[in-house]
């Protein structure tokens, strides 16, 4: 017999209520209704790089719902060589420019984003990173962001972001 793992969850975002559920076993799914109506407002849609092999089972680079981009975490890679760099600053601009290439794959910019997390191996590579970070916005109003010392990252990265976006009216 098999046992399976439900799950729920549900946030409020922009006025949107965004749920999933699934079986944690098996598939996920997921829905977008606004606030005022059970009915879906729009389908959400995987968005991933070109050029990617084959999609990874476990994530996506992004979900879209709606005008929302909901960004998975990024590693700086070094795209020739797959290892991370030996500055951190180069580290940063890999990563940065990886979500601006997820972004602009969606029809979305870095001003777009409303919120960004900053995963970090040592909170003593904060300024290095922010040298970099400012020079990725053209706005007075950059987006909300946590940056966290999250001790060992996979690959012995030294940062990992995610974030999320919403389009902002043309």
């Amino acid at each position: 017999m098999r046992m399976s793992r439900m799950f729920a969850l549900g946030f409020v975002f922009g006025g949107v209520v965004v749920g999933a559920w699934g079986d944690l076993s098996d598939r996920l799914w997921a829905h977008t209704f606004t606030a005022a109506s059970s009915q879906p407002a729009s389908v959400w849609r995987a968005v991933n790089l070109p050029g990617r092999s084959a999609p990874n089972p476990l994530f996506s680079d992004a979900i879209q719902a709606g005008n929302t981009l909901y960004l998975a975490g990024r590693l700086g890679l070094d795209s020739d060589t797959g290892e991370v760099p030996d500055e951190p600053q180069q580290e940063a601009r890999n990563v940065l420019d990886q979500i601006q290439s997820v972004l602009a794959q969606a029809g979305m910019a870095m001003d777009d984003l409303v919120n960004v997390q900053v995963f970090c191996s040592d909170v003593a590579f904060y300024d290095d990173f922010n040298v970099v970070y400012r020079t990725y916005f053209n706005t007075d109003e950059p987006p909300a962001r946590a940056f966290l010392g999250a001790g060992t990252l996979l690959r012995g990265a030294r940062f990992e972001v995610a974030g999320i976006a919403v389009k902002r009216p043309s």
